[in-house]
C-alpha cells in the first residue's frame, strides 16, 4: 500500500511540469515580436484587453458585484 501512495504523490509533480511545458511552447512564438516595441505594447495591450474580457463575462455571468 506505501508503494501505491508513493506513486500517487508523484503525480502533481508530473502534472505541474505538464503545465510548464505547454504555457512554455505557447509562449515561444511570442518572444520575437517582444523585441519591436510596437508590437510589445500590441501584445501587452491585447493581453490586457483579453484578460479584462474574461473577467467582465465571469463577473456577469456569476453575478459578482
Amino acid at each position: 500500500m506505501q508503494e501505491f501512495w508513493n506513486t500517487i504523490s508523484k503525480y502533481p509533480i508530473f502534472l505541474v511540469g505538464i503545465i510548464g511545458g505547454v504555457i512554455l511552447n505557447a509562449l515561444r512564438p511570442l518572444v520575437p515580436l517582444f523585441k519591436k516595441p510596437l508590437t510589445a505594447i500590441a501584445l501587452v495591450g491585447f493581453f490586457v484587453a483579453a484578460f479584462a474580457c474574461l473577467s467582465f463575462t465571469l463577473q456577469a455571468m456569476l453575478g459578482l458585484t
